[in-house]
């Protein structure tokens, strides 16, 4: 099969993983397909944490027609019992003769063992097709796994100039539909949405999910509020949501104001002991979140929350969404807000940048 046909069933193959983006975390997302004599025989992709794999649902499809023939995944086939059987005995087993991959998992378990196992069954195993994409598609993935952090990604929507919202906080709306569902996209995309104490005061926000058709899920809400302001009356801990919210909180607090909150359904807290500056310590925090098995986390701070984050180095990717509009002053709250560098050289830069025209907004990404 010429370079072509492997780059086409790839791409194939990477499509099909996407449409498990944000129901498979702490588990990847993967697409498989299966290909004989040219054609399409089987499909499949891993749906939802703890059901079966991308491979499981490719070679069912594909039945007898999987001997002698091709199967592309975008991650290494697993080679261990965990929730379900390993797929590289299955693919061994189902006669398939040659596995495209486009990367090497990078889970300690399986990391070159599935690869291992394929080719002494004497299975021809190519790797490193598209291994670029592969990566990006499970960039939270690969944080969360070999790392003791979820993967954090900070979400901004602010004019031209700078400014998340006017003096007095209003900022309804500073970007506009196309991108606010944009926004809503990203937060079924995650396991977990941050926000500090002082938006909830601000906003009174849902934090929820709003998609067409009810699609899309509610991430888990963090939000930082280290004396425990949030009021009892608050939308996001009085509606009908799935997804629970933490209150992470000074460890001191009293435990008489502690048990007004822990009566309410879905709400955790998470007491912390707060640094020598009254802060909640984010690393710390960070790692407990990724105890509790949380892969990803869309910051949706404010200027101060955003600045911390930044000063700190924990934001992996950036999502600014940037309007034609401009504030014209200089007392609007900032996209971050806190003492810059005195150099140019000292600046955070982004890579791997990208842009997305949203009708008259601007949405800009980038890895920091």
């Amino acid at each position: 099969m010429d370079k072509k046909d492997d780059l086409y069933y790839m791409r194939e193959a990477l499509k099909l993983a996407w449409k498990g983006e944000g129901y498979t975390s702490p588990n990847p997302l993967v697409g498989a397909v299966v290909v004989k004599d040219g054609e399409v025989v089987g499909r499949g992709y891993h749906r939802y944490y703890g059901g079966p794999h991308a491979e499981v649902y490719a070679l069912d499809e594909a039945g007898k027609q999987a001997e002698g023939a091709t199967i592309y995944v975008n991650l290494e086939p697993c080679s261990h019992y965990g929730k379900t059987p390993p797929c590289s005995l299955k693919i061994i087993e189902s006669g398939i003769k040659r596995v495209v991959i486009a990367m090497q998992d990078p889970n300690p378990r399986v990391s070159g063992r599935g690869i291992n196992q394929l080719q002494k069954a004497g299975i021809l195993v190519k790797i490193g097709l598209l291994a670029d994409e592969a990566r990006e598609l499970n960039e939270s993935f690969i944080k969360y796994i070999t790392s003791d952090y979820p993967f954090v990604y900070l979400k901004i929507a602010q004019t031209l100039d700078g400014f998340l919202a006017t003096r007095t906080g209003e900022s309804k709306w500073i970007s506009n539909e196309q991108a606010r569902l944009m926004g809503h996209r990203l937060r079924h995309k995650v396991d977990a949405i941050l926000i500090g104490g002082g938006t909830i005061l601000a906003d009174n926000p849902s934090l929820t999910t709003r998609l067409p058709d009810d699609k899309g899920k509610d991430s888990i809400r963090i939000i930082l509020d280290s004396r425990l302001e949030t009021p009892l009356d608050a939308r996001l801990l009085n509606q009908d949501s799935a997804a629970r919210t933490i209150l992470v909180i000074d460890e001191q607090l009293n435990t008489t104001r502690r048990n007004l909150y822990t009566n309410k359904k879905n709400i955790e807290l998470l007491p912390l002991d707060l640094d020598t500056k009254g802060r909640i310590p984010l690393k710390i925090l960070l790692n407990k979140l990724h105890e509790r098995g949380i892969g990803s986390i869309l910051v949706e701070g404010g200027g101060r929350i955003n600045y911390s984050f930044l000063q700190e180095n924990l934001i992996d990717k950036v999502y600014a969404f940037i309007t034609p509009k401009v504030l014209g002053g200089n007392d609007g709250i900032a996209s971050f807000t806190g003492e810059g560098p005195d150099s140019m050289a000292e600046v955070k830069k982004l890579k791997n940048i990208k842009y997305m025209v949203l009708g008259d907004n601007i949405l800009l990404s980038g890895n920091l």
